[in-house]
């Protein structure tokens, strides 16, 4: 069995130990780290991170030799183990990778665990030297120890390299609270909140979420055996200032601003207050990579089937694993009774304002979006909204435009399964659930469009598949407010805000002024030479301390003088500002208080499901 043990080596270094034993390696043996980490589609090079590795067999001193950046081989003699070690750096507070210090430590197999060539099918296991005391471990990952012995919360075992490294482990002092979810056992851990957090309500809403996902995959009177876990657990990190998440195959890794949580009520009997902003945008999180549980996770693009750690593996679904997810994160927080109507459309508001603000929504196709995502998503620049588009944001829309394009065909019994919801079941039963292939749940564009069109009905099956078509590959515009309308939902464009006439955006801080961080394509902004970086002086020789402070002097009749500071030297720009009714504002939507019958049943059956 490959074992990997995992101790503290330093922490205030942030340093961890690592030391891989290999039975019976081959001769030439190599092993190396993976480069990225799944769900997360960027190079990360994670072996820069690794130091002082050294090998042995016995007492002999084995030769590394050096592959390439994250590939070495061991010249070994015979069949004794090869033993491996190394110290890792790990001090990154995101979710992708591994942190330590003298309050937690945290840790994706991805960063710390070499995967040995030829052996990814054998067992695994992943031992945890001591912790300090008082400190605590959180991991999906099977027990390997007897139950009663000193060491079994601290050693792990998985069926292969891929289950080992799918897995996060948490550890240190944290909160932990458990519930059930249709007789699956879930764990909730949070570390470093604040004394004060609200962990029953958020232990309650977490169930809720997990209760109506596992009803929305395998129906209202689902039982642990239709789920494909038999735990689940939610690793959430509180920081000052931070916000993101990564699934995984029986677990989830989050990150949230401390203040994003729920605070204990004075008065314990009083009704809960509704969540605010950040409470009801971290319950979105946790729906999103729970959700991923079932896409992406287990359906899959074909292309991860299986997972190549060495480099980048390009799919164009993305669209559909992270777009579809995100479609259904806060619907589904809407059929939880945990958001109500108005807050559900005015975030889809916002979501639809911010891909209708993208100029790059017509340069790139969401399909193209999905596979430059491991140059383009996560190394975002000054001209990103010019050049790209969102397959999360877009994504999410695709979904919403085939979900009411599906609802609105048709009557009696047959409609009441055309809809989304319909065709994620369907593409769950029959490519993961009854597959009796090597790569169960497997997908293609082609699996999808088979599925949806099946569900439309023959009558609408080309209509719905050229939708399809014309969405992930196509740079127009959805009609959504179109869509929309059948269901009772009024669609609002407020006038323009000042940034968005001028096409930029902008940040605005008492020592920096108003400095651009994005100069938007055909915008008024671009026509009058201002570029990303420029500080905003003043407007026809008035002071601007916020970038509204314009709004008092400039004369849309007339030209104004726009004063500039760029690379230390000053410059006076021309600038015409368009009238607000000529650029797109904000969409806002909500309910139509003279909606007909038919469009309240269509919206009951959407919001509700």
């Amino acid at each position: 069995m490959i074992t990997y043990r995992i101790e503290l080596d330093d922490l205030h270094a942030h340093l961890y130990r690592v030391t891989l034993t290999i039975p019976a390696p081959a001769a030439a043996q190599r092993f190396s780290l993976p480069v990225w980490i799944p769900g997360s589609y960027l190079v990360r090079e994670f072996a820069r991170h690794l130091s002082g590795l050294e090998a042995r067999q016995g007492r002999r001193r084995v030769v590394l030799t050096q592959i390439d950046k994250a590939s070495w081989q061991a010249d070994c003699a015979g069949q004794s183990p090869l033993v491996v070690t190394c110290r890792v750096y790990a001090f990154d507070t995101s979710v992708r990778a591994a942190f330590l210090d003298a309050h937690r430590g945290f840790f994706n197999g991805t960063s710390l665990c070499l995967r040995v060539d030829g052996r990814d099918a054998e067992p695994h296991r992943l031992e945890l030297g001591t912790l300090p005391r008082g400190w605590q471990v959180a991991t999906s990952l099977r027990p390997a120890g007897d139950a009663g012995s000193s060491t079994a919360h601290r050693l792990f075992e998985a069926a292969d390299y891929d289950e080992l490294v799918d897995h996060p482990v948490e550890i240190g002092p944290f909160w932990r609270g458990t519930f059930e979810a249709h007789g699956v056992p879930h764990e909730l851990v949070v570390a470093g909140a604040l004394p004060n957090v609200d962990t029953d309500r958020l232990l309650a809403d977490t169930q809720r979420i997990c209760e109506t996902e596992i009803a929305f995959w395998h129906g209202a009177d689902a039982t642990a055996r239709d789920v494909p876990f038999d735990r689940y657990v939610f690793l959430l990190n509180c920081v000052d200032d931070g916000y993101g998440g990564l699934e995984h195959r029986a677990s989830t890794a989050l990150i949230a601003s401390r203040r994003d949580l729920p605070m204990r009520r004075v008065n314990a009997l009083a009704a809960a207050d509704p969540p605010s902003d950040g409470y009801a945008t971290l319950l979105g999180l946790i729906s999103h990579e729970y959700f991923h549980t079932w896409n992406v996770k287990r359906l899959m693009p074909r292309e991860f089937a299986p997972y190549d750690y060495t480099r980048e593996n390009y799919t164009e679904l993305l669209w559909f694993f992270e777009g579809f997810t995100s479609y259904y994160d806060d619907l589904l927080l809407r059929r939880a009774g945990l958001i109500d109507d108005a807050r559900y459309l005015g975030s889809l508001g916002k979501t639809i304002t911010q891909v209708l603000n993208a100029p790059g929504r017509h340069v790139q196709s969401v399909a193209q979006a999905s596979f430059d995502a491991w140059v383009k998503y996560y190394r975002s620049d000054e001209n990103t909204p010019n050049a790209t588009i969102s397959y999360y944001t877009k994504g999410s829309l695709v979904a919403l435009s085939l979900d009411l394009a599906l609802r609105v065909q048709g009557s009696g019994a047959s409609a009441r399964r055309r809809h989304l919801d319909e065709v994620m079941r369907r593409l769950w039963e029959r490519t993961w659930q009854r597959a009796a292939s090597a790569s169960p749940g497997a997908l293609t564009e082609a699996d999808i469009e088979a599925v949806l069109r099946e569900v439309a009905g023959q009558r609408a099956a080309d209509a719905i598949g050229q939708r399809l078509s014309d969405a992930v590959h196509g740079t127009a515009d959805l009609p959504l407010r179109e869509l929309l309308a059948p269901f009772g939902v009024s669609w609002r464009v407020q006038p323009a805000t000042l940034a968005q006439r001028l096409g930029l955006k902008a940040s605005e801080g008492a020592f920096t002024g108003v400095k651009v961080t994005h100069v938007l394509r055909g915008g008024a902004a671009e026509r009058a030479g201002v570029a990303a970086g420029d500080e905003l002086l003043a407007v026809d020789g008035w002071r601007l301390r916020r970038l509204d402070d314009a709004l008092r002097v400039i004369d849309g009749q007339r030209a104004s003088t726009l004063l500039i500071s760029r690379d230390q030297r000053l410059h006076s720009l021309p600038l015409r500002l368009p009238p607000a009714n000529e650029v797109p504002g904000s969409v806002t939507l909500s309910i139509d208080p003279t909606s007909s019958r038919g469009a309240i049943a269509l919206r009951r059956a959407w919001l509700d499901g």
